[in-house]
């Protein structure tokens, strides 16, 4: 938790492509006296910004350090390829990497996936940022394969994009520093969960602070049975017997009647 113990705040860091608005809404509407900051950071810079403390927790692209860091995957994207309009490709619905082997393909410097064997021709240079590699595809000088997310947030009115159904996924996690799982971590946690606000984020209650007036009813509880048979087994057996024949008085033996004489 940033801030100080008497003004507490909640830093969150981002990825290009991450919409947190929704959570953010959220966190406002149930923590209006914390507030949040947004921190946006390139994807590949977001696990330093983590370690170095300048953010409680960050809404990343896998893979993390699991050494260092928690991670709860949120979701998985749409892989796509941005094209001009006027592209063959836009007359498919999607395409394979091997529709696109003899395109040139752009690689910037910031791309999300970690490519075994690069699809395509390659480019004269690799683009310092997606953003610089979507210009090149509008001046018709090569294509770029990209989460369908960044292929969003660059949108221009000339290029449009094809989903790709062979390529790698990016995806995406809600990140931290292990070690410093605080309580405002746990809150923001349930938000991206959908936890309702009476619902328990997973902090451990001890035996110990049960409530008094729980501990009073187990106790009673278990105390019952043990109190109804003391009681049971101390009751006379006389009254017992007593009961079963009725009224507690004791029964008269039965009269015989008279011999009869043989004749």
């Amino acid at each position: 938790m940033t801030g100080s113990e008497d003004s507490p705040s909640f830093r969150l860091a981002y990825v290009p492509g991450v919409t947190p608005a929704k959570w953010v809404k959220t966190w406002n509407e149930r923590l209006p006296d914390i507030p949040l900051t947004l921190v946006q950071v390139p994807a590949a810079e977001a696990p330093e910004v983590l370690r170095a403390g300048e953010a409680d927790a960050g809404l990343v692209r896998l893979p993390v350090d699991r050494t260092f860091f928690s991670a709860i995957p949120l979701y998985t994207e749409t892989t796509v390829v941005v094209v001009p309009k006027d592209h063959l490709i836009t007359a498919a619905e999607e395409v394979t990497l091997a529709d696109l082997a003899d395109e040139v393909l752009f690689h910037p410097l910031d791309d999300v996936f970690d490519w075994k064997a690069p699809p395509g021709e390659p480019a004269f240079e690799r683009p310092a940022t997606t953003a610089d590699a979507v210009e090149l595809v509008a001046a018709n000088i090569g294509l770029l394969v990209v989460p369908q997310s960044l292929a969003r947030l660059h949108h221009r009115r000339d290029l449009t994009y094809r989903p790709v159904v062979d390529a790698p996924q990016s995806s995406v996690a809600l990140s931290w520093p292990e070690e410093a799982t605080t309580d405002l971590v746990e809150d923001f946690i349930g938000i991206v969960r959908g936890r309702t606000v009476n619902s328990t984020r997973g902090r451990t209650t001890a035996p110990s602070q049960a409530k008094p007036s729980q501990t009073k009813t187990q106790g009673k509880a278990q105390a019952s049975p043990a109190k109804s048979q003391g009681k049971a087994a101390g009751k006379p057996a006389g009254r017992t017997a007593r009961a079963r024949t009725g009224g507690g008085k004791s029964a008269k033996p039965a009269q015989r009647g008279k011999p009869r004489r043989r004749s």
